[in-house]
């Protein structure tokens, strides 16, 4: 599937979820239209490391150390590989970033130099797992990293971060369960979104925000 055709279809992607069965159909209904948004004019090589700073955070930590990054090259959206190599290690701790996503940091930035990072059109022509052996090469890059950029750079439909805690938790809340699932659990019970998985995740992900949501325990 072309990587756009996310953001073109997702009435069709909505309405294979509602139809899955009765759980499905009231999240979405409960959450309504889904606005999921793809950064088309970010490059994997950017997706990649912007992500890396949201590894185990908050988003608004996360936004926050980016744009304390970003406010080192004034009238640049992003710094280029060079120019991140080029940061000192300290510069990168003051920003936010810890020492080991200091060090992923500087490995991607050499991966990205040295053409092992394939640019958004080659990378538009490689699937799914192909990408993600291609960048969890690269030290402290996992695949959660990947998924959030293919998510969210490459729009491509049927992704399912089932090492995500709010993916979990979502689908703890939608079947009423009792425990938090395992990531094997996780991707069992969504196996029926596909080939809709991004748009599921996105539902999941909102779980929290529904009036009857509760924690594990509570």
């Amino acid at each position: 599937m072309p990587e756009h055709d996310i953001a073109r279809h997702l009435s069709a992607g909505q309405a294979h979820l509602r139809g899955i069965d009765s759980a499905w159909a009231r999240l979405v209904d409960q959450v309504g239209d889904c606005r999921l948004t793809t950064a088309v004019e970010r490059s994997p090589y950017e997706s990649l490391a912007r992500s890396v700073a949201y590894q185990q955070l908050h988003g608004k930590a996360a936004a926050a150390i980016v744009g304390r990054l970003v406010a080192r090259l004034p009238g640049q959206d992003f710094p280029s590989p060079q120019q991140l190599a080029a940061l000192a290690p300290e510069t990168l701790r003051e920003c936010g970033f810890s020492a080991r996503k200091v060090a992923t940091l500087q490995g991607l930035a050499s991966a990205a130099m040295a053409g092992d990072i394939p640019g958004r059109e080659e990378a538009a022509e490689m699937d799914d797992e192909d990408l993600v052996k291609r960048f969890t090469r690269i030290k402290g890059i996992g695949r959660w990293t990947v998924e959030m950029m293919l998510i969210g750079t490459l729009g491509r439909p049927d992704i399912l971060p089932v090492d995500d805690f709010g993916i979990r938790d979502g689908t703890r809340y939608l079947f009423g369960l009792d425990h938090m699932p395992t990531p094997a659990e996780t991707r069992r019970r969504c196996e029926p979104c596909r080939p809709w998985r991004t748009l599921a995740s996105w539902y999941l992900w909102r779980a929290n925000e529904q009036p009857d949501y509760r924690r594990l325990g509570q």
